[in-house]
């Protein structure tokens, strides 16, 4: 460290407008569901269903976003900034290709893939039409991702901040006029955000463009160098598909409870989105930090920073989480109508919010090792942890619903919590080695 504290300041220009871009997200998927909420149960319902599918398949690429960060981070660490910005242009066109593959294969089999959820009939009749509609916005969210990594290995979290404010405020927009407006339903919600989304990766794109331009960097596709780029991420495509896995198997237990508990779990796990992108904040530095300082090979940074963000994610989680069980009353009505549901998401948000100070230990180990390129251990740690939270989900759903959707969806959120405390135990244990801390370019 230069300085005392100095890893502090640091730490702080990374993680504040990423927080402030990340919460842009989860705020307006809060909006969206507070939109659709007013249409109808079956439609906040449906809404929970297709935002679980579609958030899987985009999220599973997620490697695009972190791998990438760290490549070029160390690439910034070792003194190469043309090399960097090389590797993040090699990633957007793999991001192409996966979009453009993964839209179509999602689109073909929306009404499929939803019915795999066991819902109502009228539930899936909606998230039919969301997901059909909104798997065109696929290329868009991955070419965002890919930018996003080339831009915080180059540790600006400023420019995703503008882009993320700009284009959520307009989806935002969009989907009140689409929904209300145009009278289109829960189709107008899904049109918004495909809109939103294509507007954004035009902007983060142009960016990156200008950058590699200014540093002379090659913009052609290189199908050997974006072969690697996918070698690289096979690793954390595995870890991502892990933990959308018990996202998934989450959702598809709730769906089993009844309507009810569904659309409340839907608004729960949207809240709890929100809360771990808010606090994936620190995460993000992470992964900028240690990849950066490993490159340059300073090991003792990284070790002090990941005490710090550590410390900070603990307290950071428990304060929110405070917060949320405080208010545990208050944000139901703000999502639905529907007094049952209300009751059922009350009790659930008071399980989200004990949870947080286990969350926030958790997303900064997970971006600490992530940064450090450590992805074939995530891969197996994550599918540790799913193998671990599979009996306790079969369990939930083979006991099936009960008279009170409240206890039901408690049982089912004190269980996800848990899956978090295994999450927790066997980053800790990988985190307290030193194998992961492998220096150089």
């Amino acid at each position: 460290m230069s300085e005392p504290g100095g890893h502090h300041r640091e730490i702080l220009r990374l993680a504040v407008p990423a927080f402030l871009a990340l919460i842009a997200e989860p705020l307006f998927l809060l909006a969206d569901s507070a939109i659709v909420g007013h249409l109808g149960t079956a439609e906040l319902a449906g809404l929970g269903v297709a935002s679980a599918a579609l958030l899987t398949a985009a999220g599973v690429f997620v490697f695009l976003a972190y791998g990438t960060t760290s490549v070029v981070a160390r690439q910034l660490g070792a003194g190469d900034l043309r090399a960097a910005i090389t590797a993040g242009v090699d990633g957007l066109w793999l991001a192409g290709g996966l979009g453009v593959v993964t839209a179509a294969v999602v689109a073909a089999l929306a009404e499929p893939i939803v019915a795999l959820f066991g819902a109502s009939e009228a539930v899936i009749v909606q998230a039919t039409t969301y997901l059909r509609i909104s798997s065109l916005g696929i290329p868009a969210m991955l070419a965002i991702l890919a930018v996003t990594g080339v831009l915080r290995g180059l540790q600006d979290t400023r420019t995703p901040l503008i882009a993320s404010v700009v284009g959520f405020s307009a989806n935002i927009a969009l989907n009140v006029l689409l929904v209300y407006g145009f009278g289109w339903g829960i189709a107008g919600s899904a049109w918004g955000t495909v809109l939103a989304q294509t507007g954004m990766a035009v902007g983060l794109v142009a960016v990156l463009l200008r950058s590699a331009r200014a540093r002379e960097a090659s913009l052609h596709p290189h199908p050997g160098r974006i072969l690697a780029a996918a070698r690289t991420g096979v690793p954390l495509l595995i870890r991502t598909l892990a933990l959308r896995a018990a996202l998934l198997v989450t959702t598809w237990a709730a769906a089993s409870l009844g309507d009810v508990p569904l659309a409340a779990h839907q608004v729960a796990l949207t809240v709890w989105s929100f809360l771990a992108f808010a606090l994936d904040a620190l995460a993000i530095a992470a992964q900028a930090i240690v990849g950066r300082s490993l490159g340059a090979g300073d090991q003792l940074r990284v070790r002090v920073a990941m005490r710090t963000m550590t410390r900070w994610g603990v307290w950071g989680g428990a304060g929110i989480g405070l917060v949320l069980v405080a208010l545990h009353r208050v944000l139901p009505p703000l999502f639905t109508g529907d007094e049952p549901v209300r009751t059922a998401l009350a009790a659930a948000l008071v399980v989200v919010g004990l949870g947080q100070a286990v969350a926030g230990y958790v997303f900064v180990l997970d971006g600490v090792l992530i940064g450090a390129g450590d992805g074939r251990w995530l891969a197996w740690g994550q599918l540790v942890s799913l193998l671990g939270y599979l009996p306790l989900v079969l369990a939930l759903r083979a006991r099936g619903p009960s008279d009170s959707p409240a206890l039901d969806i408690v049982l089912l959120w004190l269980g996800f919590t848990a899956w978090m405390g295994l999450r927790a135990a066997v980053l800790g244990w990988r985190a307290r080695q030193d194998a992961w801390m492998v220096t150089g370019a």
